[in-house]
This record gives C-alpha cells, structure tokens and sequence, in this order.
C-alpha cells in the first residue's frame, strides 16, 4: 500500500504533536503545514512544505489527506473547503461548535465523497483503557455509579482558548474528551436525563469548571467534573491530577493520573447489622461508616493495558485502506456535540434535561 499523504492546517500545539508523531510512522507521508500566522511556520522540520495559505495546502494535487488542526471556529469551513476540493478529512475536536456545524460538515463529505473522522485520541489514554477494561469485563459486577474528574490550579487557560469567539473555554477544550470518553465506555446506552453546572470561576470569557450528571438507561449514574483552579498543597511537581471511581455491587475501584495508579478494592464480607452494636467515630456514633474490622477489605491491581495515542493513527491507515472501520465514526461525534449543547441548556436553565 502506497503511503497517505497528509497536510496539516495549524502548526500550534497540536500542528506541532501531530508533526512529531507523523513524521516518524510508516505507512504516513506527512507533505507539509499552513497556518494563518507565518510565524508559526518558522520551526517546521526541513524538507516538509510551508504553504503560503490554506487554500494552498488544499489544492496541492501532494495532499490526500487534510489534518484540520486549527482554532476550534475554523472547523466548519475549512472542512467544507477540504471536501470540496476532494480531500479527505482528520479534524481536531471538537469537530465544530455546534451539532448544526457538524451536519454542515458530514453533508459535504458525503457529498463529495470523502473520508472523515476526527481525532479522539484520548480514547486511547491509559487511565481511561484501564477503567474501560474494568468495565467491559464486568470485574465489578453490576456498576452503578461512575466518576470521571480532572483538576488543575492554574486557572487560567491559554492563547486563543480564552475568547468566546474562537471556541475556547474548557467544554470545547477537555470537555469533548471526557465526555467522548464516558459514552464510549459504554457504547449504545440511552443517555436518560442530563444536569449540568457551566461556570467562569476566574476567567472572563470562557468556562473554566464544569460539573455534568448523566443518567445512563442502564442505570449507571455517571459524572464528570473539571475545574481549572482546585487548589492542594499535596500535588508536588504535578500540575493537574486525573481521577477516576467506578463502583459496582461486587467492588470498586478507583485510578488516579494519566499513568494509571490504584487499585480494584473488594470485602471479604458485607458488614453484619448487630443489633445494639455501634462505633464511635471523630463524627459521632454510627453503625455503616466506621473503620471496617480487620480483614473485611481487600485490594487486586488494575488490569494492565497497552494503549498510546499512536494507536489512532494505526486504526486510521488501515480504515482508509478498508481493512477495518474507522474506531471514531460520525454518529459518535455527533452525539458527544448534542451532548455539550445539553450541557450549556441545563447550565442556563438549571434544569435537568431529557436527552434520548
């Protein structure tokens, strides 16, 4: 099989990303970049084009592939454009900024007949591999509740990801990721309702901290949390911390950092209701929340996992060449955008909403 020949659009942090890992995969030609500061074009690898515009990378007859990487409010147009002039398509997430963006998007793909698919690539983080593994292979039997949460203390964001105008703000940032992450933990499930809380907690513009609730037709209550300012004196060197708590009728377990650390914790036995028997806590006097006896607690490591966001790439040269589906298909980006337009709906109304 011939290589794919790719083009990126944006050499900013991702143009850069995807610069490192491209150049160095078999099966990829990575041809060149634009970008609309051509200051940004000053560090590309020598012997990789630097295109005077993005038209120019578009209509380069060297380009099959067009790897859209620029600020979330090009999106739309520049894919529309990519189609038009018969290229395929890799966009960034989130792909637009609206479910009718994206619509706009599909139709002309489908219109031109193109390839598209977008970049979800935290699909492949192993913090969220290892808690997927725990889910599909039913280690903590009937799962009821889980939590997936992200927090950072800088606060601020940076460059365009502070203006509404560009598509910044941390639901477009992060937000599509956890929220890509969760729905394809478990792929097919009705989502029922949707509760969300939006806020600017030290940004002018743009959310920095969310809280969204999903309940899931399987019964499974799922939440996801971000804030950019949650402050500890116990992160060290660390500037964010990733969590997740996933609890079943059989046990829970629980995974911290994108390098996944924790464990599956079991009981050996349920506690027993004595009656008249009670412990003495700093709380006060209770009967279900005080230290569990001796041996009653037991931990299993995590599974382990072999993931990297390279993995992306792998799947997506062998669907364009038809020898497997595309892992991130269209329905599945489209639902996570309905999802988000969900989320900002019951942040202004303070309602829960009927999502299907």
């Amino acid at each position: 099989m011939e290589d794919i020949r790719i083009g990126i659009i944006g050499h900013g942090f991702m143009g850069h990303e995807h610069e490192a890992m491209l150049s160095r995969m078999e099966g990829i030609k990575l041809i060149g970049f634009s970008d609309i500061d051509p200051k940004q074009l000053k560090d590309v690898k020598d012997g990789l084009k630097r295109y005077s515009s993005n038209e120019e990378l578009i209509n380069d007859p060297d380009v099959q592939v067009v790897l859209i990487a620029a600020n979330n409010n090009q999106h739309h147009d520049l894919a529309i454009q990519a189609a038009k002039a018969g290229k395929d398509i890799i966009c960034e997430k989130p792909a637009a900024l609206s479910v009718q963006e994206f619509d706009d998007m599909v139709k002309a793909a489908n219109e031109y007949g193109v390839k598209f698919t977008v970049h979800h690539q935290r699909r492949f983080d192993p913090d969220f591999q290892t808690i997927k593994e725990i889910y599909d292979k039913n280690l903590l039997g009937d799962v009821y509740s889980i939590k997936s949460s992200l927090y950072g203390f800088n606060g601020n964001m940076h460059d365009w990801h502070v203006y509404i105008s560009e598509g910044g703000g941390m639901l477009y940032d992060w937000g599509v990721h956890l929220i890509d992450q969760m729905l394809w933990m478990m792929p097919g499930i009705k989502i029922k309702t949707v509760f969300a809380d939006l806020r600017n907690v030290i940004n002018f513009e743009v959310d920095d901290y969310f809280k969204i609730l999903m309940k899931f037709d399987n019964g499974v209550m799922a939440e996801i949390e971000l804030g950019t300012y949650f402050l500890t004196d116990k992160m060290h060197e660390k500037w964010f911390e990733r969590h997740w708590i996933m609890s079943g009728n059989k046990g829970t377990s629980y995974i911290d950092g994108f390098e996944p650390q924790g464990k599956i914790v079991r009981t050996t036995r349920l506690l027993e209701n004595v009656k008249g028997t009670r412990t003495m806590t700093a709380a006060g006097p209770t009967r279900s929340f005080g230290p569990p006896p001796e041996g009653v607690i037991i931990t299993e490591p995590l599974p382990e996992v072999n993931t990297c966001h390279r993995d992306f790439f792998e799947n997506y040269k062998r669907a364009y060449y038809g020898q497997e589906e595309f892992l991130v298909k269209i329905p599945e980006v489209r639902r996570v955008l309905a999802l988000m337009e969900a989320v900002r709906k019951s942040a202004q109304t303070g309602k829960s909403i009927e999502f299907e």
